[in-house]
């Protein structure tokens, strides 16, 4: 720290002795017309003679990263927002006075670089500088070995210098962008229609889950910011929208992980007239249309193993995949107390009230999930635990709906939607019980939506992709927060 301190004043030293020369050390009077990506790409196939007759004059701004000095010239390598390119300095193209302010800057310091291309004798595209500016002076130098960093969290603290030293991230968050685009485009292309609904709602709604509670101080009233868009999209289903999405964040008061943030981003999404088998069918086309534009392929790396996307992808009943993988007879699994017993052998601490279908699920976590490594719909969930969704006609015991896992994750919900008002009254009569009973997550009863839906929902499937997770994937990120520019971590101590 005392040494950190050093270097910061005698970089504020320099500013000062700047000024005194008349040097603004935060300038912003130099126009780039150039980014080094754009040099490199004009003159990428021209040979060193070629470019000693070229007359083009280019202006770029970036950060020094690098420098070599050689006393009456040096060499530095300029970053920007495209990338590097290395600039060659010589005393005796950009003038003396110039030349000995070149020497007071540091690496980390902002330039411009007005000159014309050539090759080094190393054959490296470069610019000859006839001019350089400092433009901004920076106070704290970037850190020598950031690779060799333990704390990790430094990186997500400080996001700002992981995005300049670390080109693998600033690559993450490209593609991070890219991928909504094309999610975007995907959805505009089918004739989805993209809408907005609140953050913040009188109740929270459209999931299980804790919410994050404000307070409005004109309305005096409590809000909840939203854990799910959910029965707004399906309000405007209602008022005659046959096909709306959303990308936008939800926010969950729960745990932190590599695959958990209280603030994440979703897609949530509705089709009038559809059912969820027609939701796993343009789920695939979704991922692999945005996989193969990404990754060049469907066959894509995760985590030092290959995950293949090639349609079709399995799928699988909940029941069904618990005997697959728990390698339990079915006989077990349709049998309540049974269940428990197998439940309570895997280490599972659960309560001896709970209900079937909860029960299936807490085994269905600890057995299945993590195996599903490969793109897999499971389908069939029980009724207890889906609220919001359509009964099975022929099996009133589970609903119309699959979650979608991939690497082990779930990366997608769906459902082919309750429009029955009185079922769905029921359903949430039977959550308030499960709320007064102690479960916190348990659906509240939304009156305002039983009316909407007294007005008539078509036959509507919907469903929820998990950006955050599915940027994890494609970008082979192995934590949540490497996909999140600034994600949620404690308070910094010291």
């Amino acid at each position: 720290m005392e040494e950190l301190n050093e270097l910061l004043q005698q970089r504020r030293a320099k500013v000062d002795s700047f000024r005194e020369a008349g040097v603004n050390p935060f300038a912003n009077d130099f126009k780039v017309t150039h980014t080094s990506g754009q040099v490199t790409a004009a003159h990428a196939a021209d040979d060193r003679d070629k470019l000693e007759s070229c007359e083009l004059e280019y202006r770029v701004g970036g950060r020094i990263m690098a420098r070599r000095d050689f006393g009456k010239a040096a060499f530095l390598q300029i970053q920007d927002v495209s990338g590097q390119i290395q600039v060659y300095v010589a005393r005796n193209q950009v003038g003396e006075e110039s030349f000995e302010q070149f020497k007071k800057f540091d690496i980390g310091d902002i330039v411009g670089v007005c000159g014309r291309p050539f090759r080094t004798k190393t054959d490296e595209l470069s610019l000859r500088a006839a001019e350089i500016r400092l433009l901004t002076k920076s106070l704290l130098p970037l850190p020598e070995k950031w690779h060799g960093l333990t704390d990790v969290e430094t990186r997500y603290r400080q996001r700002y210098l992981d995005l300049i030293v670390n080109p693998d991230v600033r690559d993450t968050f490209r593609k991070r962008t890219q991928i909504v685009s094309l999610i975007r485009e995907f959805m505009v292309d089918n004739e989805y229609l993209e809408v907005e609904t609140p953050m913040m709602q009188p109740m929270a709604g459209g999931a299980t889950a804790k919410p994050f509670v404000t307070h409005h101080n004109t309305l005096k009233m409590d809000l909840f910011l939203r854990i799910a868009p959910e029965l707004y999209l399906k309000r405007l289903v209602i008022g005659g929208f046959d096909r709306v999405f959303e990308i936008n964040r939800n926010f969950r008061n729960e745990g932190i992980s590599i695959q958990h943030n209280p603030e994440f981003t979703m897609m949530e999404f509705y089709r009038a007239y559809a059912t969820y088998h027609d939701l796993m069918d343009f789920t695939e086309e979704l991922i692999c249309h945005v996989a193969d534009e990404i990754c060049g392929g469907l066959v894509i790396p995760y985590g030092g193993k290959e995950v293949d996307l090639t349609p079709p992808w399995d799928r699988l009943t909940l029941k069904a995949s618990i005997v697959k993988y728990g390698e339990v007879d079915m006989a077990i699994l349709e049998d309540r107390e049974q269940s428990l017993n197998y439940a309570k052998s895997l280490g599972l601490d659960l309560d001896d009230k709970i209900g079937h279908g909860k029960l299936l699920a807490e085994i269905f976590d600890e057995v299945v999930e993590p195996k599903l490594w490969q793109p897999t719909f499971i389908t069939e969930y029980p009724t207890e635990i889906s609220p919001l969704s359509r009964k099975n006609d022929e099996c009133p015991e589970v609903v119309d709906r699959f979650e979608l896992f991939i690497v082990g994750r779930e990366l997608a919900n769906a459902f082919s939607e309750l429009n029955d008002p009185i079922d769905q009254k029921e359903r949430f009569v039977k959550q308030l019980e499960e709320k007064a009973a102690g479960d916190e997550e348990a659906h509240a009863m939304d009156d305002d939506y039983l009316r909407a839906l007294e007005y008539g929902l078509p036959p509507t499937a919907g469903e929820g992709i998990g950006i955050d997770r599915l940027v994890m994937l494609l970008t082979n990120s192995a934590s949540i927060r490497d996909v999140i520019l600034f994600p949620q971590l404690r308070p910094e101590v010291g």
